[in-house]
Formats: structure tokens, C-alpha cells, sequence
């Protein structure tokens, strides 16, 4: 039962190996794991001779050798993500690096099992091996695919085709036990070359819970037993055990400082790749567990190797502790769009759940003004749900080198995604882009984009609406799951965020040229202003500026509270002062650009919510492309207050969620933004900002053409004059 349950296993193992993600491994990883191969081999095999060993027990140093390369995946990627050093530059080095050891240990225990099983027929059972890899690679996958293709999609997997699929793994067992190695190097082999991601899910779905927690404890078992300590000094000194102990523990870290010595690798960091890389996994068990069954480890060298495995394993822990996520070290300033300096480079990651997200953030990216005085980057992310294959690791892709020639679904997407980012920055000055893809569950997707956003130090993170617009015009929900990565997002963000929704302006349209901003109040609606002055600067885009005031028959204003909801940070709200900021923020902006044409200003005094709700929809005569409002945290005016009743989408606000569920003749493209505010830096019981405390007298401001065409119906419209 146990040696069925590392059948399984190993043919799970291979199931959710991705071999794609080893070929891209960046080189400095590849020079760590090539020593984390050679050194732990040559030291493990030298150990062995240490002790007195029969003559037919002299293979065994493969099996010692082996247990040392190995750098558990899957432990370590646990591990890494507990203590938050995942995503560091010493994470994905080790972690890289692992992911080619893993490998590579199949291949070492496919090695030693030919060693060991027929030292006759050792040459014919290398050969046939190798036969059988290169027929699952080149006809079985093949094979596969076609019959995955003519499955009709949405149909799914019967229980039958699941069986076939576990008969093919028995079947490949069998053939290389036969071939003189083991049957869990065919199972393994098999799981490897099974191409669809969706099968691989719903295969390692009905498995996994029966082979982790029925099978495998079982082997864990029989393991156990095969150890004895007492025998581990009966031959020898417990100073010279202890000495191949301290030795072994130390092959990875002796490995890494010989990186350090011939590449760009510091030592500080050769050191904590080195003892990170200590993590062990089930593998070393099995390759262990192996070489006794084959004869060629007594129970002295199998069970001071299994202690030794243990302690390495220990260590890797405080380890971890130890290790500092070097990003935090260097300051991350520009966390905001409102306090960014314009001749500053402005960082912009964007978020893409599918291709059709990429025309309506590149149509926002153009309006955005990039320019060699004011440049611009974008990080294009693409966000895969997690199936299949375990590995949780981020791509990086080179832009300028072809991808592969038989693409998967997602690599199609991640070409077509990198070509449109391309081509955008081919046709931009002042632009600079990168691509990524990042596979992780919906569960843990907002805190992928939150460090990557930290990491990259962005100060703006656009993500796509869970909604789009259908043939028929209606918004429906394109995946569930998108809605509540976006919430951890607006909840975790380190910098100020943007949900961007397309009600089919973009499929026409390159760019916007004619923008809106609705001014409400509040810390949201200042940056939201910020990042439409930024597009303002391009002299052929027309912006139009509406603050909605309520009347002072109807404002009374609230006392200082808080505000927060399980979506956001609890922010401390003193409303006098965030309209002193606000006056203070559009006296600036309104100084500023009085002088240009293409900019307008108004201001509305209306009574009650139905009022601006009327004013809002009479906007749509102007054909504005793009509007963009704040979120409105805790800002609680008689405008909005009976509109937040009434929210099919909190996570948009108020006049967002009127914005995207009502009903508008024209096309356009709505951006819901939200500052970043850092909540350790408030002071009684304000938000503190950058904007100055002059809040001096008000400076007039040309008045717009179009006052008299959609706004003076609606309450009191308040223009701006030089002369008074």
C-alpha cells in the first residue's frame, strides 16, 4: 500500500509539474541550481565512504547524493509565502532554483534505480527508459491533445475518461517497472506530458485529498519503521556522526557561496539562498526509502540520512525569519497621483483577467499623457486562475522574443497582451512597458497585485470592472470571483486604485479626447481631479470639471466619524477640513488653468440627490468619452447619501454605481478612483494631505460655452467672473 501510495503520488507530482515555467528560469537561478546539484552530489557521495560498507552496498552514494540536490518545491514555496519573502529577490532566486532541482532529482532516481535494479542489463534499462520518455513526449501527448480537442468544451471529464487516464498511468508504471527501474518513474513521466490544464485539475481534484491524506500517511509509516537510531554510532563515533551532519546541512550553503564567488551574487544573499534551499520534501523520503529497498543502503546509512533530512529541514524555518524582504528596505514615495510631480515618471500597474480588458485600459493609458518630459511605465499584469499546475510563480516576459510555436490558451493571451502593450509603446513618447503573468488562486489574486504593485513601486493600480457590457447593451458579470479580487485590491492597495468599466466607447475609439470629472468632495475626488488634470495637459483633450454643492438649506454639517466597511481602511473623517482641502485643491487647479481653452469649470448648487442624479444624466447631451469620479469614502453629503442605499456595487460609490448600472444613450468609459491613504499618518482625526493650508481668496475662472446647455435647469449654476 505504501509503495502504491508514491505511485500515485509521483504521477500527481508530474501532473502539476510545469516544465514550461523550469525553461524560463532567469540565469542566475540556473547558476544555483546547477551548484545545488553538483556540490550536495559530490559532498553526499563522498560522506558515504565514511562509513564501513559492504561491497554490494557501494551504489548507495547515488541515493545519498540524490537526497542532498533535492530542494522541496512545494515545502519551501509554504514557507517563503508564511513569512512574506516570496516575492523578494531572494525568493525567486531559491524558488527557481528549486523548481530545477525537483527535476533533476527524478532523473537522479531514475539513474540509481537503473544502477541498482540489473547491474547486467544496466545499459538496456537506461536505453528503454529514455525510449519510453521520448514516446510519451512525441506520440502519447499528441495523442492526448487530439482526443482533449474533439471533447466538446463545457462538456467536462466523465468518471470513464478519468478512469482511462488512471488506466494509462498503471499502464506506464508497468512498463518501466518492467524496463528495470520503477513504477513510479512511469507514473511520473505520464503525469508530466498530460497537456490540458483543465483535466490536470479535475484529475488532481478527485486524487489529491485521497493520496495526501489516506495513501501517503501509510508510507510516512513505513518509513518511520525502517528508521532506527540506535544503530545510527554502533559502527562508528557519534563526533564523526555529528561531523556528516554539520557537512551535510551545509552542502547548500556551500553551493550558493560558490555562485557568489563567479556571479552577481551577494553574499548576504548566497547565504540566505543557500540555507533556504535546505527545504526537503517528500522526494528525499522516497529516494531514500529506495535505496534500502534496493539493497544498496543499510538501515545505518538510510536512517542517518533521514535524521539528517529532518534537521535540514528544521533549519530552513528560522532561516526564513532571518531573511529580510530587501524591497521594504528602499523608500516608496509615490504612492498617489495628487502628490506625483509632473516631470516625475509616473508608474502604472494594470490588471487584465482576459484579452478583452486590453483595449479599454490602453485607450486610458494613451489619455493618460505620456510625454519625455512626464514618462510614463506601465506593468501589464495578467492574471490567471490557478488549475492544474502548482507552480505560483510570476513570468516575466521579453517582449521582444517570440513565443512559443503551439501556444496554450493562456500563452495565446499573453502574446496578444504583450503585442497590444507593445504596439502601444511603439506609438508613444515618454512610454516604457513590461509584461507579466502571475497564476494564483482567485483567494490570494489581490495580494499577488498588491506586491507586485509594492515591488515595482507603482503609483496607480487599474483593474478592470467584474462587469462588461454585452452585445445587447447590458452589464452582466463575466466572473464572480473577479468582483472579490477586486474588494482585497481597494482594501490592501499600498497605492491609489482605479476600477475601470467600458460601456462600449473603446471598442470605436483609441483614445478619449472629451473627459468629465464629477466633484463631489473628498480625498477620491481629489485624485481622481489629479489624474484628469494629468490628461488635461494634452492641449487636444476637452475636460470638463463639475463640483455638485449642496445647498445650505439642506447641509448640515456631520461630525468627525469614522469611516470604513470590510473593503477598505478605517479612515478618520473631519469633514470641515476635507472642504478646506478640497476649496484649497480647486483654487490650484483653477489658477492654473484659466488660461486654457479646452478646460471648463463649473460649479452646481442643488437640493437633494434626485437633483444631481437629473444633472448627471443630462451630461450625456455633452458625449463625454471618458468620466471619472472618486469612490467617496466616507464623504457623506444630501447628494449622494440616498444613492448609497441603493448600490447594486458598493465597491464603485455612489455616483460610480450610478455611472455604470443606468441607462445612457451615448458610449463611454467611466474610472472610480480612490487615494491612498497611509492611516498611521492622521492626526486629530484628520487625513492628512499635500495640499497646502492656503485657503486664500478664490481666483475667477472662465466660464464654459456649454453653461447654458444641460446645467443652469438644475438648482443654482454658480460661474466663475474676472471682474468679481
Amino acid at each position: 500500500m505504501a509503495h502504491l501510495s508514491i505511485t500515485y503520488y509521483a504521477f500527481l507530482v508530474g501532473l502539476k509539474m510545469d516544465v514550461k515555467a523550469i525553461l524560463r528560469t532567469g540565469p542566475k537561478a540556473v547558476k544555483v541550481s546547477i551548484a545545488g546539484i553538483v556540490v550536495p552530489f559530490s559532498l553526499g557521495s563522498g560522506l558515504y565512504f565514511i562509513f564501513p560498507i559492504d561491497k554490494s552496498e557501494r551504489a548507495g552514494f547515488l541515493f545519498w547524493g540524490a537526497a542532498l540536490t533535492v530542494t522541496g518545491f512545494s515545502v519551501l514555496t509554504k514557507i517563503l509565502d508564511k513569512q512574506q519573502i516570496l516575492h523578494t529577490e531572494i525568493g525567486k532566486t531559491v524558488i527557481s532554483s528549486a523548481l530545477v532541482t525537483d527535476m533533476c532529482a527524478w532523473g537522479f532516481l531514475a539513474l540509481a534505480l537503473a544502477v541498482t535494479s540489473s547491474q547486467s542489463n544496466i545499459h538496456w534499462s537506461m536505453i528503454s527508459t529514455i525510449a519510453f520518455i521520448l514516446l510519451c513526449v512525441y506520440y502519447v501527448r499528441p495523442a492526448l491533445s487530439w482526443i482533449i480537442r474533439k471533447t466538446p468544451e463545457g462538456q467536462g471529464y466523465s468518471e470513464f475518461y478519468i478512469c482511462s487516464i488512471l488506466t494509462g498511468m498503471s499502464l506506464s508504471g508497468f512498463i518501466t517497472d518492467t524496463f528495470g527501474t520503477h513504477p513510479m518513474i512511469g507514473a511520473f513521466v505520464f503525469g508530466l506530458v498530460i497537456p490540458s490544464e483543465v483535466l490536470e485539475a479535475t484529475i488532481a481534484d478527485k486524487l489529491e485529498d485521497f493520496v495526501l491524506g489516506i495513501l501517503l500517511p501509510v508510507y510516512f509509516v513505513v518509513c518511520g519503521l525502517r528508521t532506527n537510531i540506535d544503530v545510527i554510532s554502533s559502527e562508528t563515533t557519534w563526533l564523526a556522526v555529528g561531523f556528516v551532519i554539520v557537512l551535510a546541512c551545509a552542502a547548500k550553503l556551500f553551493s550558493a557561496l560558490l555562485v557568489a564567488t563567479f556571479a552577481d551574487l551577494p553574499i548576504e544573499e548566497a547565504m540566505a539562498v543557500g540555507l533556504l534551499s535546505n527545504a526537503k520534501s517528500v522526494m528525499v523520503l522516497i529516494i531514500l526509502e529506495t535505496g534500502q529497498i534496493q539493497g544498496v543502503l543499510n538501515t545505518q546509512t538510510y536512517s542517518l540520512m533521514v535524521v539528517v533530512v529532518l534537521v535540514m529541514t528544521m533549519i530552513v524555518t528560522p532561516a526564513a525569519i532571518l531573511v529580510p524582504p530587501v524591497q521594504n528596505m528602499i523608500p516608496y514615495k509615490r504612492r498617489t497621483i495628487q502628490k506625483a510631480k509632473s516631470e516625475e515618471e509616473f508608474r502604472i500597474l494594470t490588471c487584465i483577467y482576459n484579452t478583452r480588458n486590453v483595449p479599454t485600459i490602453i485607450n486610458l493609458l494613451r489619455t493618460s499623457n505620456a510625454s519625455p518630459r512626464s514618462p510614463i511605465t506601465v506593468f501589464a499584469l495578467q492574471l490567471v486562475e490557478l488549475v492544474g499546475r502548482a507552480s505560483t510563480m510570476m513570468v516575466v516576459h521579453n517582449s521582444r522574443k517570440a513565443g512559443p510555436r503551439n501556444p496554450s490558451h493562456v500563452e495565446a493571451q499573453a502574446d496578444h497582451i504583450i503585442a497590444a502593450f507593445d504596439n502601444y509603446e511603439l506609438r508613444s513618447e515618454g512610454v516604457r512597458t513590461q509584461a507579466f503573468t502571475a497564476r494564483c488562486a482567485y483567494t490570494t489574486m489581490d495580494e499577488d497585485i498588491c506586491t507586485v504593485a509594492k515591488d515595482k513601486r507603482t503609483a496607480f493600480i487599474i483593474i478592470p470592472f467584474h462587469r462588461q457590457k454585452t452585445i445587447d447593451g447590458e452589464m452582466e458579470d463575466i466572473n464572480p470571483s473577479i468582483r472579490g479580487v477586486n474588494e482585497g485590491v481597494l482594501a490592501n492597495a499600498p497605492c491609489s486604485v482605479g476600477i475601470l468599466i467600458d460601456r462600449g466607447f473603446a471598442e470605436s475609439h483609441d483614445h478619449a479626447d472629451n473627459i468629465a470629472v464629477l466633484y463631489f468632495g473628498g480625498p477620491d475626488d481629489r485624485e481622481a481631479l489629479a489624474y484628469a488634470w494629468r490628461m488635461a495637459d494634452n492641449t487636444d483633450v476637452r475636460l470638463t470639471v463639475v463640483r455638485f454643492i449642496p445647498s445650505t438649506d439642506t447641509y448640515e454639517p456631520p461630525e468627525p466619524m469614522e469611516a470604513g466597511d470590510k473593503n477598505q481602511v478605517t479612515l478618520q473623517i473631519d469633514y470641515e477640513r476635507e472642504k478646506l482641502l478640497d476649496d484649497d485643491y480647486l483654487s490650484k487647479f483653477k489658477t492654473a488653468t484659466m488660461s486654457s481653452k479646452s478646460i471648463s469649470y463649473f460649479e452646481l448648487v442643488l437640493n437633494d440627490e434626485e437633483e444631481a442624479i437629473k444633472a448627471i444624466k443630462s451630461m450625456d447631451e455633452h458625449k463625454h468619452d471618458l468620466y471619472i469620479v472618486g469612490r467617496g469614502r466616507g464623504m457623506v453629503s444630501p447628494l449622494t447619501s440616498g444613492l448609497a442605499d441603493w448600490c447594486d456595487c458598493p465597491e464603485l460609490g455612489p455616483i460610480g454605481d450610478l455611472l455604470v448600472t443606468s441607462e445612457f444613450e451615448s458610449p463611454f468609459s467611466v474610472l472610480i478612483v480612490q487615494q491612498y491613504i497611509k492611516t498611521n499618518k492622521m492626526r486629530d482625526g484628520s487625513i492628512r494631505s499635500s495640499s497646502s493650508a492656503n485657503f486664500g481668496e478664490e481666483i475667477a475662472m472662465r466660464p464654459s460655452s456649454a453653461e447654458s446647455e444641460g446645467y443652469e435647469s438644475f438648482g443654482s449654476f454658480r460661474k466663475w467672473d474676472h471682474e468679481n
